[in-house]
């Protein structure tokens, strides 16, 4: 038993894991991310905020019912952030999802009895089974995986299903955005969601478009409500 921690150190002395963030060599006590990037990201709190406060919430106003939006990160080209994002999406390190996840998570619960978490179900938003067959994994459900540890509460990757393969949202106005996405989600089983409380997560809320699809489709099936929450915000 001793000679494990023992060993722990000499592989992170001569392999170092880097931070996920800046790609500094962690030491020992850092686990996925380093202490500078933990106390310099730039986090929004905007779940310490009442529901009317948050600037978040009011991008649904009038378009979907939502109890909360959160978000745990401010969104900002060629920063950290982005380089979090881009590990995620494009280079392989699902562990990054996972990883955020769990730090939000644990920073939610730590918010104290004033939020509401009651949360039935975490649902991410679904890749379609082309791009998914692509990238191995979806960044959303790597999230919802981590945000389900820590809360806990328990996640369904197959309760929303994308039916086609649509054109990328990047550089579409939020118009544009909306019918791209407004009817390719769909619920395989009703049941699954029906009465409960979804909390849809994904990585990145910009327009809001493919959330707002993602939560009329739950609704439609019998949703009781629908909150949000994403890695970032742009």
């Amino acid at each position: 038993m001793i000679l494990r921690p023992l060993l722990a150190d000499l592989a992170a002395l001569f392999f170092p894991r880097p931070c996920l963030a800046c790609r500094a060599p962690l030491v020992a006590g850092e686990a996925n991310l380093c202490t500078t990037c933990r106390a310099e990201l730039p986090y929004t709190d905007y779940h310490l905020l009442p529901p009317e406060a948050n600037p978040l919430a009011r991008r649904f106003w009038g378009k979907l019912p939502v109890q909360q939006v959160l978000s745990y990160l401010h969104f900002v080209r060629h920063g950290r952030v982005q380089q979090l994002l881009h590990q995620l999406k494009y280079q392989g390190q699902s562990q990054v999802g996972s990883a955020l996840g769990q730090l939000y998570g644990a920073e939610l619960l730590a918010a104290g009895p004033d939020l509401d978490l009651n949360f039935d179900l975490i649902v991410p938003v679904p890749l379609h089974r082309r791009k998914l067959a692509r990238r191995g994994y979806n960044q959303a459900e790597a999230f919802a995986t981590g945000l389900a540890a820590a809360l806990p509460c328990p996640s369904a990757a197959h309760a929303l299903r994308r039916t086609e393969h649509t054109a990328s949202q990047t550089r579409k106005g939020r118009a544009e955005r909306w019918q791209n996405v407004a009817t390719v989600f769909e619920v395989p089983d009703p049941t699954a969601v029906a009465g409960r409380h979804i909390l849809l997560v994904d990585d990145v809320l910009t327009t809001g478009a493919t959330l707002e699809a993602c939560g009329a489709a739950l609704l439609a099936a019998g949703a009781r409500a629908i909150s949000i929450a994403t890695i970032a915000s742009a």
